[in-house]
């Protein structure tokens, strides 16, 4: 099999030769190749370019173009500035207020007229130049939620919970429309499946997630899987009180982060849902040796069961040795 075969028999209920593994990189995919975390976000070709490398080296089974999440928020004109070796800065939130002129104001994006979407586009369809044959292609957007905190700041927009909870509403409704068009230029240049990451959502209790985050996952993934992509759900931090409302988003994959528990995980998820994680990405991967993480790799897959996609739980950290992460990818062998 090969590593579209793998993973697409794996999301259908079919047998596979071997579990995949799908690391997030970035920042060290860009340092393996000798260029910058900068260099990785702000050029298609240094993004490609690094993670096919990565993937030559330790040969995992999927190549994203994931790289940071304010593409979006840079669209809708945030100005942000662009360290070497960090995430970009924005120099403040583009939403001062939510008031209906300002919230109604903002536009639904065309991908290919804001720069750094387009050059989103250009990963996706380079990869498709490249791998599709052979290896799974994942686009990425900004969840709705996670999207709003973006533009408004996510201390404004959680008391904006409290305060003006319809005018969070209508723009959650604004920012979908976005996300729904991205996500879908995306699989028009080859994305096989959309990452959503929707990290500001693990700071709510269960019912906020379940009234502000939830139905907008729906819609989002529901409009992904007509257009023909699969979906993986990307919250990072501790999700384990939101893991019953996350089980009926209709991701096909969901990562789960180091402090899950896998084994309670798959009770709300039963077979349905593909489970990836969750190796401690600092403590293991960074931090481990070799054996440290391939007696955690075999950890997770004892306790998460099937369907399992093995991956740190979290980005892998730049500085982690390159043996740790084949470790990671050799367990399954």
């Amino acid at each position: 099999m090969n590593s579209k075969e793998r993973i697409y028999a794996l999301l259908n209920g079919q047998t596979i030769d071997r579990i995949p593994v799908t690391p997030i990189l970035m920042a060290f995919a860009a340092r393996f190749i000798g260029k910058t975390y900068r260099d990785y976000y702000l050029d298609y070709q240094v993004l490609v370019d690094s993670y096919l490398a990565c993937q030559k080296e330790f040969h995992f089974d999927m190549v994203m173009a994931i790289s940071d999440p304010f593409r979006e928020t840079e669209g809708y004109g945030a100005v942000f500035s662009y360290p070497d070796n960090g995430i970009p800065v924005m120099k403040e939130p583009l939403l001062k207020t939510l008031e209906d002129r300002e919230v109604n104001s903002l536009p639904v994006l065309d991908p290919h007229q804001a720069s750094r979407m387009k050059d989103r586009l250009l990963a996706v369809n380079a990869f498709h130049q490249r791998v599709s044959e052979d290896i799974p292609i994942l686009g990425w957007v900004e969840g709705p939620f996670a999207e709003a905190a973006d533009l408004r700041g996510v201390q404004n927009l959680m008391m904006d919970i409290i305060d003006q909870p319809e005018q969070v509403e209508s723009l959650l409704k604004i920012v979908l429309e976005t996300e729904k068009k991205f996500a879908e230029e995306q699989i028009k240049a080859g994305a096989d499946i959309i990452g959503v990451g929707d990290a500001a959502a693990s700071l709510l209790s269960p019912s906020l997630y379940k009234k502000y985050v939830l139905p907008f996952e729906q819609e989002l993934f529901s409009s992904i899987h007509q257009l023909g992509a699969k979906v993986k759900l990307h919250i990072c931090g501790n999700t384990s009180g939101l893991l019953p409302y996350m089980a009926h988003t209709g991701a096909d994959i969901i990562d789960l982060d180091f402090m899950v528990n896998l084994k309670e995980a798959r009770q709300y998820f039963g077979s349905q849902v593909c489970i990836c994680g969750n190796v401690d990405p600092v403590s293991v991967m960074l931090e481990g040796t070799p054996e440290d993480v391939r007696e955690a790799s075999l950890r997770c897959i004892e306790d998460a069961g099937m369907p399992f996609i093995l991956s740190a739980g979290c980005e892998i950290p730049v500085a982690t040795p390159p043996e740790n992460l084949l470790a990671l990818c050799q367990a399954v062998l």
